[in-house]
């Protein structure tokens, strides 16, 4: 097999996306059938861009568990060697209504509980978490307390090596309240090189909604990178030498809000694997996520090279 270079933990679902645009569920009449989950559309946007991604996470020992698998492999070159299996839960749906398509809605069917909250530390390689390249978390991980342990453990091992990124994932749903998110997510921000988040979720993490403040206090917890993304203002890279660039958004006509920030994710691990400067790392990733919020789905839709690069020509021209 090949070398991981990017190793991604979290959730995984069956996406079933509603094919009338604009329309409430009610209207809606045929869906199209993708995979999901904020770790796994990384995962697969950066296998998009040529990079070796792993995935680990767990699904239920049925049908969609067997497409998850398969579709990974076979459809998205993501490596599943770590995709482990429940024997009594179901793997995870999730439902998009598309309406409106800026602000998308998702009805998750994650109970009694997901089979990738039961992750466990012998799912994954020790070895291949303490030295990938680049191990990626969603901070909704700290939701669960099972789920939290097994992350907390990993991230001994891991041992704060370069790049060890921490997506400030904001989705309230799987959180009692933003306090609990808060007293979760905060103290695990100085087991991470790198933190990305928009400003409710830098609000969620250090307190402020302001970027400039936020991104302080996340280089203050000893972060050395953290990246601000600002909707239609582009997106800001702050690092601990003092330096910061901002860059501003191409706009698009969306077709649908989901994944564009997954799809930033991808081209962002592939922009630090390539040891481009944070101004070309964050022009990619604002491209991809711009490409994906022009397509319905997310991991089926996620931009090739030749995708962003010819984005960037035609706006740089």
């Amino acid at each position: 097999m090949s070398t991981i270079e990017i190793l991604t933990l979290g959730r995984v679902s069956v996406d079933l996306y509603a094919e009338q645009v604009g329309e409430p569920m009610r209207n809606v009449t045929s869906f199209r059938k993708s995979i999901g989950g904020t770790a796994t559309n990384v995962a697969v946007a950066a296998a998009r861009l040529g990079r070796n991604a792993a995935l680990c996470t767990k699904v239920g020992d049925d049908q969609f568990g067997d497409y998850v698998r398969h579709a990974l492999e076979h459809t998205f070159g993501v490596d599943n060697r770590f995709i482990a299996t429940d024997p009594s839960l179901q793997t995870p749906l999730a439902f998009a209504e598309l309406d409106p398509p800026e602000d998308p809605s998702i009805i998750f069917y994650r109970e009694p509980r997901a089979p990738d909250q039961n992750i466990e530390v012998s799912d994954v390689d020790l070895d291949v978490v303490r030295d990938v390249p680049i191990f990626w978390l969603p901070a909704s991980r700290f939701s669960d307390e099972q789920s939290a342990a097994v992350c907390t453990e990993l991230l001994n091992v891991r041992e704060r090596r370069t790049h060890t990124v921490l997506d400030l994932d904001w989705r309230p749903m799987f959180w009692e309240s933003k306090e609990q998110a808060t007293e979760a997510i905060a103290p695990m921000l100085d087991q991470f090189t790198i933190a990305i988040g928009n400003k409710d979720e830098c609000e969620i993490a250090v307190g402020t909604r302001d970027l400039n403040l936020a991104a302080d206090r996340l280089l203050e917890a000893g972060l050395e990178m953290a990246v601000m993304k600002l909707g239609g203002d582009g997106v800001m890279i702050a690092t601990a030498d003092g330096q910061r660039v901002s860059v501003p958004p191409y706009m698009v006509d969306v077709v649908s809000g989901l994944g564009s920030g997954d799809a930033f994710g991808g081209a962002f691990c592939h922009g630090l694997l390539s040891g481009w400067d944070s101004e070309t790392i964050i022009k990619w990733g604002n491209a991809a996520g711009a490409i994906v919020a022009s397509r319905l789905m997310c991991a089926d839709d996620m931009p090739t090279i030749e995708d962003i690069t010819a984005l960037l020509a035609e706006r740089d021209s």
